[in-house]
């Protein structure tokens, strides 16, 4: 059966500005139900690029991680080269980043700096907040398309490059970032993986590592803009707190920053036509709680709103991709 058929099983509701959505009923068997229908949300995952399942009614954790099971193909991930630090509810279910409420995420693909990323992202709402957090989505071809063509061209020739400075105060420790304290671990996985390291005088780790903006999608073939370039820059953050950390760690010392591969930065208006795409292809629901959502981490950017009140969103990373199976670009090396 082909993934329009199977998807065609499900009645699924497309609005323009609104990620496709599933209406259902509780069935006091969640896992089950996802089980059973585990083909078809992912042949609607593979034609629109997510999915929000409503009125599952997911109630835990221990819920959300067999429904989480149940959805991959391959078993989820563990989660390598961190941003942020997250709260671990059992193997490969994680809190949604620890990132401040009033500072929103800018749109991204997880973990598109690494040589191994998911092809899937599994999100599970056990509880909404009283304002804003959302999760958005946005179809990274169309992105691609409406970016000007001299700007995709350099980022393609040259890739780009994440730049970290790891520290106990802001973001992912590297203990927490390559779960272990072990420096000639550390150092191995860097090597492994492309990543250029410097040990600080006050023991800190300091990495630089160039990877591809633009890839092939290992189904479609169709080319997506795929990276991290505009969340982890300097110029989406919060200006107070970009002031701030240049002035405690200095300008080439903040936790992350991007720029293009050959090393040169990029410039705010750059940054700022970058988010000005994004949001103007954006699809967003807020969340309810027990809703389930699955993004395609390839074909769809995410992003997290600012919010107001307490909000518990559980993350999946599933289906692993290797960067070298998607025709990565900008001559980037994978090991």
């Amino acid at each position: 059966m082909s993934s329009s058929s199977a998807a065609s099983l499900l009645d699924v509701d497309l609005r323009p500005g609104k990620p496709p959505m599933l209406r259902v009923e509780p069935t006091g068997d969640a896992p089950g139900w996802a089980a059973e229908r585990r083909d078809a949300l992912r042949a609607v995952v593979a034609d629109h690029g997510s999915v929000l399942v409503r009125g599952l009614g997911l109630r835990d954790a221990a819920e959300v991680a067999a429904v989480f099971q149940r959805l991959t193909t391959t078993g989820l991930m563990t989660e390598r080269e961190a941003f942020a630090a997250r709260q671990v509810y059992s193997d490969g279910v994680y809190s949604s980043s620890k990132w401040p409420p009033n500072q929103p995420m800018c749109m991204h693909h997880e973990l598109s700096y690494t040589f191994e990323f998911p092809g899937m992202m599994l999100f599970a709402c056990l509880g909404a907040a009283s304002a804003g957090g959302a999760t958005g989505v946005a179809d990274s071809p169309t992105v691609l398309n409406a970016l000007p063509a001299a700007l995709v061209q350099r980022f393609e020739q040259e890739g780009w490059l994440l730049t970290r400075t790891y520290n106990e105060d802001v973001g992912a420790s590297y203990a927490d970032a390559f779960g272990t304290d072990d420096r000639a671990a550390v150092e191995s996985y860097c090597r492994a993986n492309a990543i250029e390291f410097e040990w600080q005088p006050d023991g800190e780790l300091r990495t630089r590592q160039r990877r591809s903006a633009v890839v092939r999608h290992p189904i479609t073939g169709q080319r997506c803009w795929f990276n991290q370039i505009a969340f982890l820059n300097e110029w989406t953050m919060d200006p107070e707190v970009h002031e701030y950390l240049v002035d405690v760690y200095g300008a080439d010392g903040l936790p992350f920053n991007t720029r293009f591969g050959n090393g040169d930065p990029i410039s705010q208006d750059v940054v700022e036509l970058l988010t000005g795409i994004y949001d103007a292809h954006t699809a967003r629901e807020p969340w309810q709680a027990g809703d389930l959502m699955l993004v395609d981490n390839i074909r769809s950017a995410h992003s997290r709103e600012a919010f107001e009140g307490p909000r518990e969103v559980l993350v999946g990373m599933a289906d692993a991709v290797r960067l070298v199976d998607v025709a990565p670009t900008g001559g980037v090396t994978t090991g």
